[in-house]
């Protein structure tokens, strides 16, 4: 997308003016020539320039739109360029903001062409379906599109017209959505039609028409009678005749043509659904990994046409399927799973990590509820995975749109209610159950349906007014007071009282990691339950999450008293920490060697950052970058000079604003009016130190240390500044991801003044309410700085030397991103559970930008696709070695009697481990072993063997 700002205000105004202007976003009609000529209306193309075609041409405002910030309104694809309309730099947004337009179409009478749809001959059908066959004859020529873009091509498909094909699926449901909009009475039919669907909807919506008869307006009437003509169309039997025709027209690819001829040939409507859905599954699985083989890209087009109308005829049938058993329930999972990777929804590669384990677990006749839960926390994860795969290709244009069209966030849920996904997440609801009730493990989430996709990813509990926001978290204001459910966890999370998301991001990200540090309980649910609990949005609730994942929310008033002791001021003080300073040296006010530095002199000379990395270095001296640390010494001495207004010390005024902190709460101020005061304090001292100048001396130092160890003079190398606190990786305070760090900076000036912006992180809201949170003294703060040469790496990620709510002591929870700084944002990374001998996909990467750091400086964004895994088997095993090390000699190498875990930064360039952080992986104690937390914990006896054959 264009780096401009949008124009928001003004797009709305378009978009209200076009709703009801004749022409909606088109000029006039005119002759489009196929020499690039535009001729008047009464003046056709001549033949002997190649003829060309008649349709509407933009407003110059529609094209300037297009021009300046890369957003495309009413677009008639006849004469469109194929290449700018794939629009591969800008991650397809072209054709994405083409769909969403016909789905903004299709749920608010017809949009921007509100009227303009009557607009005679500003589209030409024709016209458009022959572009469409076109453009599809382009784009599949080549293999890559077809393995990076497998779920984009074939959704594209049910929206750019080429064959005379439509929408019915999403037609269905913009009918009903239309209807209850209208008439909010039929909301309960358009929940049923839009989360359930099935046969059973046609006489559904008949019985409500004879009942509201005499209520309903003549539109309404009319609407009815075009939902039931759609519903009897979706649910009409399947024409296999039609089918066959279908496939005779492809000529290529002879040996999966034979294999779709075959199913075919035994496909019967008829057949019971546990038979047939298997097969559809089966074949457009074969459909997905052979496609390539079909050489001729029309005969590709008419392939994905067929796969699309074989899926349409499994969604259908699978409403049907109602399994009475255990092992049916699970061999329908396990089919419904197998669809996911046919369809696009997960990619082979991951489909090949775990169904093997689903095929084994769902042919048993016994199994464990440790085996049946291991079923499940699979399954449930492809669910989550297809859900992921739709917001990844269309979350980034969605929230664009969303901010000048509110009714575009409804696109990426109406996507993946049009897959398998809808169903799939469905049924895996029903297992949770089934298994929550046989092992005891159960949630009591008010009073929604589905529960068991809620799952604790962190213990603890609070109390607060809970807070669901539905769309982008970014711009929320949140409060330390406040329980809040987001879609995905904000980048930049301030503290809260306790957090459920509906894409966990990963689970060693900074967010997850202060949660896990901090006793903030946190969970995952289903998009479902988050709008379940819409109708709770503002209410006074108790939260918490056991150790083993159990969740309860429910309502203030129906605390036990236990629960409601908890949040005595005694009980919630014991939290707080303090930041040992006896042992400070600030002294030191020259430049050190990273090399010379080491794990003991954290919080001595500088962070743990610096510390640890110069451990590092003298332990992996090949795998880790030299480096300059400048020490808190030299932040000090600097901020004893005098602030602009020339009456205090930098020092001076920091401090009085914690004792004017402490004079307000001996006068019984409010908390609320004191964290005022000293935000408002912090925020000048921020922006002062900002712009305060640097000593001369210190900087022929950086010069002269930049020379020598890095080789090169400052301005010719990038480099990170990484801001590197006394109050980071403390026993019981992490403080991960609190303060700046600088990327990839190449300029002396830049340089210069990131070192002055990394000092003044500290006293930015975010980082300060952190500390004020869980610290007795957050006034102690000493930043160093760490500076080492940038490392362009492919992927980076987090590796914990432990399992992560899946695994053990002894294993290793590794999150991998592609680019720099992967895993620890939040992103939506690749992550495995590694032991000694195997390594367990827990989830691919969703995110589909990345970083990488051009020699340049600063960064540069790129786009990737998921149809390769990150890590390698080699990245694998580099990895264990890594951790074994570490495990072996770290503590003998500090003299530590740190029995821990340990959280690793690390990257690979070319196959090559790089090594950048390492700290102590911190867990929150208290929440691990409070009283009331063990008592919510169900005890589970995992070897309990249940019979398959068991009725649900």
């Amino acid at each position: 997308m264009n780096a401009q700002e949008i124009p928001v205000s003004n797009i709305k105004k378009q978009i209200a003016d076009y709703k009801n202007d004749i022409r909606g976003p088109y000029y006039r009609i005119k002759w489009f020539c196929k020499n690039g000529t535009i001729r008047a209306p009464k003046d056709p193309c001549p033949d002997s320039i190649g003829g060309g075609i008649q349709h509407a041409s933009y407003k110059e405002e529609v094209i300037k739109l297009g021009k300046e910030h890369h957003i495309f309104f009413g677009e008639i694809l006849a004469h469109t360029n194929p290449t700018e309309f794939w629009d591969q730099k800008n991650n397809h947004s072209r054709l994405k903001q083409y769909q969403i337009g016909k789905y903004l179409s299709s749920v608010d009478n017809g949009w921007i062409l509100r009227k303009g749809q009557y607009y005679r001959g500003a589209v030409q059908s024709e016209d458009e379906e022959t572009w469409g066959v076109d453009f599809y004859k382009w784009l599949l020529k080549t293999d890559t599109n077809l393995d990076a873009h497998y779920f984009l091509i074939r959704q594209s498909l049910r929206d750019i017209p080429h064959d005379g094909d439509n929408n019915i699926a999403q037609a269905m449901r913009s009918q009903s959505k239309i209807i209850a909009d209208e008439f909010p009475e039929f909301m309960d039919a358009r929940i049923k039609i839009h989360g359930k669907p099935d046969k059973t909807d046609i006489q559904l919506v008949t019985n409500f028409r004879n009942k509201y008869e005499n209520k309903l307006s003549p539109e309404l009437k009319k609407s009815f009678t075009k939902l039931n003509a759609t519903l009897a169309k979706f649910y009409e039997p399947v024409d296999v005749a039609t089918l066959q025709k279908k496939l005779n027209r492809i000529k290529t690819g002879d040996s999966l043509k034979k294999k779709v001829a075959s199913f075919l040939k035994l496909y019967k409507d008829t057949d019971a659904v546990q038979v047939s859905v298997p097969q559809i599954a089966t074949i457009l699985y074969e459909i997905r990994k052979n496609i390539t083989t079909v050489t001729d890209s029309n005969d590709r087009l008419l392939t994905l046409d067929l796969s699309n109308e074989l899926e349409s005829i499994l969604l259908k049938k699978t409403q049907e399927w109602k399994p009475d058993t255990v092992k049916e329930l699970m061999q329908k999972v396990y089919t419904l799973s197998h669809t996911a990777a046919a369809t696009g929804l997960i990619e082979l590669w991951e489909w090949e990590a775990v169904h093997n384990d689903l095929q084994k677990y769902s042919t048993k006749d016994e199994l464990s509820i440790a085996s049946l839960n291991d079923f499940l926390y699979t399954t449930r994860s492809i669910v989550e995975w297809s859900a992921a795969m739709g917001k990844a290709n269309y979350e980034e244009i969605v929230d664009i749109y969303t901010t000048f069209e509110p009714k575009a966030y409804g696109f990426i849920d109406d996507r993946i209610r049009s897959t398998i996904a809808l169903d799939l997440g469905e049924t895996v609801s029903t297992l949770g159950s089934f298994i929550a009730v046989k092992s005891s493990m159960s949630n009591a989430v008010m009073n929604i349906n589905n529960q068991s996709s809620v799952r604790g990813l962190n213990p603890g509990y609070a109390l607060g007014t809970l807070v669901v926001v539905e769309g982008s978290p970014e711009n929320v204001e949140v409060d330390t007071k406040n329980i809040y459910i987001f879609q995905k966890p904000p980048s930049d999370l301030k503290p809260v009282a306790g957090i459920m998301t509906v894409s966990e991001g990963n689970l060693v990200s900074h967010v997850q990691l202060l949660a896990r540090n901090l006793g903030i309980p946190n969970a995952a649910l289903s998009n479902e339950n988050l709008k379940a609990l819409l109708s709770y949005d503002g209410q006074r609730i108790f939260y918490a999450v056991s150790d083993k994942g159990n969740v309860i929310l429910k309502p203030e008033n129906e605390m036990t008293l236990i629960e409601v002791a908890l949040f005595s001021k005694t009980e919630r003080n014991k939290n707080k920490i303090t930041v040992p300073v006896d042992e400070i040296r600030l002294d030191q006010i020259n430049i050190l060697n990273m090399a010379n530095v080491n794990a003991n002199d954290s919080g001595k000379l500088c962070g743990p950052k610096a510390a640890n990395l110069g451990q590092l270095k003298s332990m992996f001296p090949e795998q880790v970058v030299e480096g300059l640390v400048i020490p808190f010494g030299i932040f000090r001495k600097h901020m004893d000079q005098k602030m602009p207004d020339g009456i205090k010390s930098y020092w001076e005024f920091l401090n009085d604003i914690f004792k004017e902190a402490d004079r307000m709460r001996v006068a019984n101020t409010p908390e609320k009016e004191i964290e005022v005061y000293q935000l408002a304090k912090l925020d000048i001292l921020k922006e002062a130190i900002k712009k305060m100048p640097l000593e001369q001396s210190f900087i022929t130092e950086l010069e002269n240390e930049f020379q020598k160890v890095f080789n090169g003079a400052i301005g010719t190398i990038p480099v990170f500044l990484r801001s590197d606190t006394n109050m980071e990786d403390l026993k019981e305070f992490t403080g991960a991801g609190l303060n700046l760090t600088l990327f990839n900076i190449l300029s002396k000036d830049k340089i210069i003044e990131g070192i002055k912006n990394v000092w003044a992180s500290p006293y930015t809201e975010r980082s300060f309410k952190w500390r004020q949170q869980y610290l007795l003294n957050p006034e102690n703060v000493f930043p160093s700085i760490l500076i080492i040469p940038s490392v362009d790496v492919a992927y980076s990620g987090v590796m914990i030397t432990k399992g992560i709510n899946v695994g053990n002591e002894e294993d290793l929870t590794v999150a991998f991103s592609r680019g720099a700084g992967g895993a620890v944002d939040g992103q939506s990374a690749e992550t495995h559970l590694i032991s000694k001998n195997t390594s367990r996909l827990l989830s691919p990467a969703r995110q589909s930008d990345y970083l990488r750091l051009p020699v340049t400086g600063g960064t540069s964004k790129q786009i990737t696709t998921f149809e390769q895994p990150i890590l390698n088997p080699k990245n694998i095993q580099n990895i264990r070695t890594l951790a074994q090390t570490i495990r072996d000699t770290l503590p003998a190498k500090t003299q530590s009697d740190y029995k821990g875990a340990y959280d690793v930064e690390l990257g690979f360039k070319n196959d090559t481990l790089w090594l950048f952080q390492i700290r102590p992986f911190v867990e929150n104690k208290r929440a691990k072993s409070s009283d009331y937390l063990t008592s919510i914990t169900p005890k589970i006896d995992d070897t309990q063997k249940i019979k398959l054959t068991s009725k649900l």
